[in-house]
């Protein structure tokens, strides 16, 4: 009973696609929650939609604690999957539901709380392979990306300081200490540029001009790791169905072997 359970959560393409089309039709309700013209007509199907969905996900939640201990990749333990990132995501997918039914709360914080239910996005993750695509590939560049995103920072808190030294008397109101020209640098290394803090003096205007250029190349920097990684990954792809469809002939018996 426990194994046709674990293939039928794992292995049924199915209610695979039932899953996935339940999170997209809770992701599309959600948005349309939001406009009042829709709510107010139709919350009933809102709120319809939400229990139906919450009371799959707990049986589909449950069940997985219940078959983990046959998955090898959680060496035979529930407590792996309860710690697991897709079996944290797979708690907060429900758990927003049930809090206010057990504990009394503001209904701000209850606001904040059905918003959690955006999280369900996130099982898609077991589902779509791209998603899983994208997962492995920030697994294989996180080394690359953590010294991309270490050497973007020291730019951040070098650019501050300087804007800083060189701003600070010119506007003591926008550039009063390090913190205030930190939303600066991140402004400018970003090449965001919301404008509601520049330099007004020369100097500072030249070290904007060259932080503005440093930072096309940061912004460059890994969305090239990245790129080059999902490029590598397709490439592996494509040689592993290369190797799939070689097949020769056996010159004997005239059975296709595929090498």
């Amino acid at each position: 009973m426990k194994r046709k359970t674990y293939n039928f959560l794992y292995r049924n393409k199915r209610f695979v696609k039932f899953i996935y089309g339940l999170i997209v039709l809770n992701i599309v309700a959600l948005v349309l929650e939001s406009y009042k013209e829709l709510r107010e007509p139709y919350g009933f199907i809102f709120d319809a939609i939400e229990v139906v969905s919450v009371i799959i996900f707990t049986v589909e939640y449950f069940l997985r604690i219940w078959v983990a201990d046959i998955n090898k990749r959680m060496k035979k333990s529930r407590f792996v999957f309860l710690v697991s990132p897709m079996g944290i995501i797979d708690l907060l997918a429900i758990l927003p539901f049930y809090l206010p039914l057990i504990f009394t709360m503001d209904l701000r914080v209850v606001r904040i709380l059905r918003l959690l239910r955006l999280l369900r996005i996130f099982k898609l993750g077991r589902y779509s392979k791209s998603l899983k695509s994208i997962r492995s590939v920030f697994k294989e560049t996180k080394a690359d990306l953590s010294i991309a995103f270490f050497v973007g920072f020291i730019l951040m808190i070098l650019s501050s300081t300087l804007m800083y030294y060189i701003e600070g008397e010119a506007q003591p109101e926008k550039f009063a200490t390090i913190g205030h020209s930190f939303w600066w640098a991140i402004a400018t290394l970003t090449t965001v540029g919301y404008g509601d803090v520049y330099p007004i003096t020369a100097m500072g205007k030249l070290l904007s001009a060259v932080i503005t250029l440093i930072g096309i190349g940061f912004i460059a920097l890994p969305t090239g790791i990245i790129s080059s990684a999902f490029i590598e990954k397709i490439k592996r792809k494509k040689r592993k169905r290369k190797r799939r469809k070689i097949t020769c002939t056996c010159p004997n018996c005239g059975t296709t072997i595929k090498v």
